[in-house]
């Protein structure tokens, strides 16, 4: 079958799993553990320092739009890697103080484990077709969806985009540029 080289779920001859449970392939190829952790190494490598970051004397209001734009832009270019390790950790305080979002995202995470064990077994045919890794993870997306409906999660969601958008928005516009960086950005009046 030409689709079963794109699967994620299948392994090669000769491939070795990325992670195993008792011999058996339970992680998708594309889901293994390198892939995160090389890419969280170079967010980390790419941080600037915090001290600098929250420096109280680096903070003042723009005198014009333009240079408010020029200082979003140029803090979201200098200070990207600081912002995601924000939004990430915005995104683990509303996990773990919702013990109803933990609950959920168990079941998720149960109901995509034994769907995909079962898998492994056994072809997976549901109305006469197999059941595909994409289709795996959206049945068990429909099985969870309503303890995360019961739990809030789009609410979470909602919220951790407002306040990643208050820290990180106000961060950017009224931290100021360094020197170097004013002086490259400073336009000629026409």
């Amino acid at each position: 079958m030409a689709g079963k080289a794109a699967d994620p779920f299948s392994i090669d001859a000769g491939e070795q799993p990325a992670m195993s449970v008792a011999g058996k392939h339970w992680l998708p190829r594309g889901l293994s553990g390198s892939v995160a952790k090389e890419w969280f190494e170079r967010r980390r490598m790419a941080i600037r320092p915090w001290a600098g970051f929250v420096d109280q004397r680096r903070f003042s209001k723009p005198r014009n739009f333009g240079e408010l734009c020029q200082r979003v832009v140029r803090n979201l270019d200098t200070y990207h890697s600081n912002y995601t390790f924000i939004f990430l950790g915005l995104i683990l305080y509303c996990i773990i103080s919702s013990p109803m979002l933990l609950l959920a995202l168990a079941v998720f995470v149960g109901a995509f484990y034994i769907i995909h064990l079962k898998s492994l077994e056994s072809k997976l045919v549901l109305f006469g077709r197999e059941v595909t890794g994409v289709h795996q993870l959206s049945l068990a997306g429909a099985m969870s969806s309503p303890v995360f409906w019961l739990a809030g999660a789009g609410t979470a969601v909602f919220w951790v985009l407002g306040a990643t958008l208050a820290v990180i928005g106000s961060h950017a516009a009224f931290r100021e540029m360094d020197g170097a960086m004013e002086e490259e950005l400073m336009m000629e009046p026409v």
